[in-house]
């Protein structure tokens, strides 16, 4: 319900334009309860924690001067274990964190690629912003739906911007970038990922060879592809000069 211009009248039915879900912030109507004893970090003695699970948030809080700043690879690393972060995931890193979980947990609720619903074990992420919309991208991701839909080993959705631009459409399936993928592709695409096979090899971001005679590149096959030895001759007007400013030694104060 609103003001008009005019005052003293009203109009309903006005709402404001929404996601189809909402928002794109997961929880945002989720009500706090009020009734619960306040929040305590749990007991690491009488929590179960598995040990490589442990040592593994250990490692990521040695990283930090402040061990809270590790709250986001150790949500992905109880993510990976779980397979969402589910409240026995967010107890287990509360424990090992020494943070109450409801800490973790507003952390995990506002970042899109931690999970805090069961999903199916399969992300695939639609990229859905501006680039992979003008080549196709809601087409793509309604193929994409079309073809999993029903499946609980999918986790299917868009995502408003995974920055690879170069390769539109493209979606990151558990991670990895694929494009550009036309809609022909989607069966096989999905095809593969049921298979436990590389989806689409050809289409892989990470199996592209790099300009970088010294980079190494990954291949399906494991072997490092050999880069051109030569890229010809100096340029006209290449010339040795002094290093740029960033890369010169401070100079000492003039101490006469």
């Amino acid at each position: 319900m609103r003001h008009n211009g005019d005052r003293g009248t009203q109009r309903t039915g006005d709402q404001v334009p929404r996601f189809g879900h909402g928002s794109r912030v997961p929880g945002w109507d989720d009500a706090a309860d009020l009734t619960k004893d306040p929040a305590t970090v749990p007991d690491l003695a009488t929590t179960e924690v598995p040990p490589e699970l442990r040592a593994e948030i250990e490692a990521h809080m040695a990283k930090y001067p402040d061990h809270r700043s590790a709250a986001i690879p150790a949500l992905a690393a109880v993510q990976r274990w779980h397979g969402w972060c589910s409240p026995a995931a967010i107890e287990q890193a509360a424990a090992v964190m020494r943070l109450t979980p409801g800490y973790l947990v507003s952390v995990a609720s506002f970042y899109d690629m931690l999970e805090t619903t069961p999903v199916g074990r399969h992300a695939v992420y639609v990229c859905t912003n501006i680039s992979c919309s003008l080549c196709g991208a809601d087409e793509l991701l309604e193929a994409v739906e079309r073809a999993t839909d029903g499946d609980p080993d999918f986790n299917v959705r868009s995502f408003e911007c995974l920055g690879a631009c170069d390769i539109a459409p493209m979606a990151s399936v558990d991670g990895v970038y694929i494009g550009p993928i036309t809609l022909d592709e989607v069966p096989r695409l999905v095809e593969h990922i049921r298979e436990g096979l590389p989806p689409l090899p050809a289409k892989q971001l990470r199996l592209r060879r790099s300009v970088d005679p010294g980079a190494a590149t990954a291949t399906p096959g494991g072997a490092t592809p050999q880069g051109p030895t030569s890229y010809g001759g100096e340029m006209p007007g290449d010339a040795a000069g002094p290093p740029a400013a960033i890369e010169n030694p401070p100079t000492q104060p003039d101490q006469t």
